[in-house]
This record gives C-alpha cells, structure tokens and sequence, in this order.
C-alpha cells in the first residue's frame, strides 16, 4: 500500500502538479516515504531537494539543518522563499492547513499569494507538498491542489515493526520472547487500523508489561488498540452478546447471516463470490436490531466497530467530510470487521436540507460511494427504524445485500424470550404457565417483555413471600400497553411497506392456538440462560 502512495506521488510530482495534498497524521513515515522516493531517481527524473517547513522551525532540509539565511517561519516569507527559489525542491509544508482557514488572520493574503505562486510551479522541478492529518483545502484552491492519502501500514510493515521491538530481546533472559507463526500472524492481524506508532506503542507496552511477548499477549493488544479507536470519537469498539444462538427468533436472518459468513473465505473468492456488502435491519423498535448487530460480529468472530454517524457532524467547514473519510478508512485497516451504524435514519436526518451548506449531503455521498466501491472486508450492518427517512438511493441494491424487517415475535418467539429473560434472573422457565404469558402479550416487543418480566418481579418484590408467580407476569402484561398498539397506525405502514420491500427476518412458527401447548415450552426450562439485549 505505501508503495502505491509512493508511486502516485512521483507521478504527480514528474508530471509537474503545483500543490498536493498528502493526508496523514504520520509525520514521520510520510517524511521517510518521500526521502525514499527521492533515492529512486528513475522515480523522479530530475533532481530535486527535499525542504521541509513548520512554524516552529521555518525551512530545514532533510536533516533537521536550517535551509535558508533569512526567517522563514512566517507563512507569508515561507512562500516568498518557495517563489525565489530557482533550482528543483519539493517543499514539503506540515500544518498548513490552519493559516488558509476563513477565520484565520491574513488568509486571504494567503489564498491569494499561493494563487499568484501557482502558475509558476506548473510544469517546472519545484512541487509544494501539504502534509496535514485534515482534509481541509480553500474553494480558491481547489482546483490547483491534488490529494493523496497515506493508507495505514500493511501486514509487512507491522511485520517490519514487530521484528524491530523484539530484536534487542531475543537474547535476554530476563524477557521471553515466545513467537512462533501462528502468533506473529495473529499480532500482525490484531495491529491493523493502526498507525506505525500506534502500533509501535502498544507492542512496546506489552512487551514492557508482560516481561516478553507470546501469542497470549494479543488480547493486550487489542485492548489498547480499542482504546486509540475510540480517541476519534466517531469509532468505539462494542462488546458482542455470545452467537445466534443466544437471541430468541429471527430464524431468517440467522440462516442468512451464517451464509454469508462463508462468503469471506478464499474458497468463495475462487468461486466467484464477491465479499459481502452489508444488510439493512429495518422495523418496529424494540425487537432485536441492535443485538443482533452484536451478534453477527460475535458469531463470526470478528471485531464490531460501532458508528455513531452524529459524531461526525463538526462545525468547521470541511472537517465532516474529513471525519467520515477517517472513519471509514480506520474500518477499512481493522477488516475483516464488522460495521455497525444505529439508527441509521437520524444520522442523515440532514441529507437534503438547507441549514448545513450542503455538508450532510455531502456526507452521505462519501458513505454512498464508500459502500458501493470498497474492496476491504468491513461488513455493513444498518438498523433503522423509519424507512420513510431514508433516502432511497441507500436501499437499491449494490451497496447493502439485503434489506430485512424485523417484526413483531411470533407466540412462539416470545415464549423463548420470556424464558431468557427469567433464566437471566435466576429463575426456572419451566416453573412458570409461559404459554399462558405468552398468549396474553400479543404485539409485544421483546424489549417490552423483558420489562414485563422486570415489573412482574417489582410486584413479587413487594410481597412478604417474595415469591415470583405467573399471575405476577400476567398482572403486568395486562399494565403495559405495546407501543404496536399505542402507535398502531405507524407500526401498520411499517408493516405495509416491508411487505412489498422487505424480507421477514422472523420465520413463521405455526401460532399456536387457545388450548394447545406451546411448542417447546416444556424443553424451555432445560436450555441454557440466553442473554439478550433486545
């Protein structure tokens, strides 16, 4: 991946681009890519010297050493110096960004220089280069400037990383070092989405922590890789409930997840199989879309990335764009993950508005055009709970695989989850007339029943035997109104529109009816208590 980086970047540099952009927040690894590729003299034909700029420090060369006689710390002196300069540079300026935004002091003098300076760069050996961790160009210059991204190291460089940081220890006896393939390659794996010093950092600490490194060690890995994803405020690792098993109903979905499962293996690339995109949980609150997000990622033994799509909405001009780009380019280094994005209707709530300048429509491009092109395996998983809000470009096929309504649980479905809930709370299913409850909570949600269950417990709690009892469950089935029925006109046009747009994530299980048993109602008592999050 760096040596595209590298490869682009002499192309723009030999054809004579003016202005370019490099997009990273590493300093030092983009500093050595460039030197790099300045030894590569086929790469840039012409002779070029590397000049480097800060604030702090003016012009420097390659080396830390002054570059010019006179102060060239001032923004507006730096770039007289870039426009008297006669032989072949790359003038490499970090942190330019801030002196060209709309609130800072002299930028229109600024703009308008760098504009008065463009032309004479076109076509000749003297390139400026932008090294910013932001994405933030002026309208004046947007036609001038080309960007480059910086992806996040590859396997081999981790490899590289993790090769050096052990060396010095290799013969000490006083720190084990225990690292046969299978570890290496799963430390590699546990790195990605991070950057070279990132990475750098958090095996220093478990090597420093731990007294050695082994194969053991990956969990302290990820356990400080999670907490520099979440330091972008927009990523944050969630814990995922235990598998499929643990989630009462939706045995569609679950059929369907599990087969799509297989579509990451190399087998279904030979095949012919293209990764799989993503699915779109669409349906009434409260019936298990979120746990479900959670346990796909757990089922498939991935890591689940959760994306709050309102974190990325910031005040300044071009910083929302950059935060999703970001965003899904640490997705992209930790895959093969999951992406997890709640609700997804209010975080686009914007989209076609006209109080943000364009910027949440602006954004849901990015995300459009990220979900139909990416070629990492990051897995989309959606939930939404009005359709109406969602713009319907986001629905046709080609970015999501499938779009499911999760409804309503069947009878059959809500005695399973009664169940759960009272196996959660240290309580015998089978000591309770569940198809009885079951019955009589018709158009409940399982969050609804899982507060059923809570309240009937107040009530028992009450009592001076503090024994639960079914009549206690029954008692509150009759106090809880179902949101189906307070909001009965909403639920019905959900329910309308996934029947002609939807698959049912819930299978059908035969209603059972008035006098009948419930089927598995007796096995119930016997499961294994089931966490559920509905």
């Amino acid at each position: 991946m760096a040596e595209a980086f590298v490869r682009d970047l002499a192309t723009y540099i030999r054809a004579g681009y003016p202005v370019v952009t490099i997009v990273s927040s590493e300093e030092d690894r983009a500093l050595e890519l460039i030197v790099e590729l300045l030894r590569e003299k086929a790469m840039t034909k012409r002779a070029r010297k590397l000049l480097v700029w800060s604030v702090s420090r003016g012009f420097t060369d390659a080396d830390g050493r002054p570059a010019a006689k006179e102060d060239t710390r001032d923004p507006m002196r730096a770039l007289a110096f870039v426009a008297n300069y006669a032989d072949g540079a790359l003038f490499l300026f970090k942190d330019f960004h801030p002196y060209l935004r709309e609130q800072a002091p002299n930028a229109a003098l600024l703009i308008r220089h760098l504009r008065d300076l463009v032309p004479g760069l076109k076509g000749t050996p003297r390139t400026l280069l932008w090294l910013s961790p932001v994405l933030a160009i002026p309208p004046e210059l947007q036609k001038d400037v080309t960007v480059v991204d910086l992806p996040l190291p590859a396997e081999a460089e981790y490899r590289d990383v993790l090769n050096r940081l052990v060396a010095p220890y290799r013969d000490d006896p006083k720190v084990m070092i225990d690292l046969d393939d299978d570890a290496v390659d799963g430390i590699v794996k546990a790195c990605q989405g991070l950057t070279r010093a990132e990475a750098e950092n958090a095996l220093a600490k478990a090597i420093v922590s731990q007294q050695g490194l082994t194969g053991a060690d990956i969990k302290a890995i990820l356990d400080e890789k999670e907490q520099i994803i979440r330091k972008s405020g927009i990523l944050e690792y969630t814990a995922a409930v235990a598998d499929f098993a643990d989630i009462g109903g939706l045995g569609n979905l679950k059929v369907w997840l599990r087969q799509r499962n297989e579509g990451f293996s190399q087998r279904a690339r030979d095949f012919g199989l293209p990764n799989p995109r993503g699915v779109m949980l669409v349906g009434v609150p409260g019936c298990g879309k979120s746990l479900c997000a959670k346990a796909v990622a757990a089922e498939w033994r991935k890591p689940l990335l959760k994306f709050d799509l309102g974190r990325v909405f910031a005040g300044l001009v071009g910083e929302s764009e950059e935060r999703m780009r970001k965003a899904l380019e640490v997705a992209e280094g930790v895959a093969p993950c999951v992406l997890w994005i709640d609700e997804l209707e209010k975080g686009l709530s914007g989209v076609g508005g006209t109080g943000d300048s364009g910027v949440a429509t602006r954004v849901f491009g990015t995300l459009l055009t990220w979900m139909e092109e990416k070629a990492k395996p990051v897995f989309v998983v959606a939930t939404a709970n009005d359709i109406s809000r969602l713009p319907p470009e986001l629905l046709r096929k080609g970015r999501l695989d499938e779009i499911f309504f999760v409804d309503l649980p069947t009878l059959q479905n809500r005695g399973e989850i009664l169940a759960i809930h009272l196996a959660r709370r240290n309580r015998t299913p089978g000591d309770f007339d569940i198809a009885a409850v079951a019955r009589a909570t018709e158009d409940f949600s399982g969050a609804e029943l899982e507060e059923l269950v809570i309240d009937a417990l107040y009530e028992a709690f009450g009592e001076d035997d503090r024994e639960l009892r079914t009549e206690h469950l029954l008692n509150s089935a009759k106090a809880i109104k179902p949101l189906a029925k307070s909001r009965a006109r909403e639920i019905t046009t959900l329910r309308d529109w996934a029947g002609q747009n939807c698959k049912p994530a819930v299978a059908p299980d035969g209603e059972v009816q008035d006098g009948q048993s419930l089927p598995g109602a007796d096995s119930i008592a016997d499961r294994r208590a089931r966490l559920v999050d509905l």
